[in-house]
């Protein structure tokens, strides 16, 4: 029986364009490290954001990665990303709002998490008129866990707060890191979705579950799991 849903944001539920890793990409450029929009989605995406920057600074520069570069690059990219995200049109995909009705008709708990600080979310949330304890059950951030993805703290935050076993959850997002996510949590299902960061040919990789390109695509498998148990 599928008891919770966690979804990450940006990518999964929000449509921003890619905004966050554009972002990192220009900080990268503008601290005279050249590297391309496509390698920072490969290596960066759904990590914690100095995390991923950690990451693909390593990547680019086949050198473990200067502490204090590092923390000026997240400075700069934070930046970025608070003029960013102040000016650009956010808004919720496609069926994201029925499939949430849908979740809450059948006391299925809605989670949010998200690589980002929790004051970056709750922001972004606003914007999209998403409110916890209205629209979604709870929202985990990166800063609120002691370990950020892969490792599955913030999905073992939410199973913790409403004692949900890991085999009665289900964990979707747009990047390999989410489905890594999911699987070192130990969820009944660990899926990837199209709409963001990473290609099929890319999520696959990480041997996800089911690969949707569709957030509807979750009913069925859910009502499949429900009505079969």
């Amino acid at each position: 029986m599928i008891k919770m849903v966690v979804f990450d944001m940006a990518g999964t539920t929000i449509d921003e364009d890619n905004m966050v890793y554009k972002c990192v990409t220009k900080a990268f450029i503008d601290h005279k490290i050249i590297v391309d929009l496509e390698t920072v989605l490969m290596h960066g995406a759904g990590k914690e954001k100095l995390d991923a920057i950690k990451t693909v600074y390593a990547e680019v520069l086949n050198e473990i990665p200067d502490e204090a570069v590092a923390q000026e690059i997240y400075q700069s990219f934070m930046t970025l990303l608070e003029e960013a995200y102040s000016t650009i049109q956010m808004k919720l995909f496609d069926g994201v709002k029925s499939l949430l009705y849908f979740l809450h008709k059948r006391d299925i708990k809605v989670v949010f998490n998200t690589g980002y600080t929790k004051a970056v979310a709750s922001d972004i949330l606003k914007k999209v008129n998403i409110v916890p304890g209205r629209d979604i059950d709870l929202l985990v951030t990166a800063d609120m866990v002691d370990n950020s993805r892969p490792a599955p703290d913030m999905i073992q935050y939410a199973l913790n707060k409403y004692q949900i076993k890991p085999w009665e959850c289900i964990k979707v997002g747009d990047s390999v890191v989410d489905i890594e996510e999911g699987k070192n949590a130990k969820v009944k299902y660990s899926i990837g979705i199209t709409t963001g960061a990473q290609s099929a040919a890319i999520l696959i990789t990480a041997t996800p579950d089911y690969i949707i390109h569709h957030l509807r695509e979750l009913i069925e498998i859910i009502d499949f799991v429900n009505n079969t148990l």
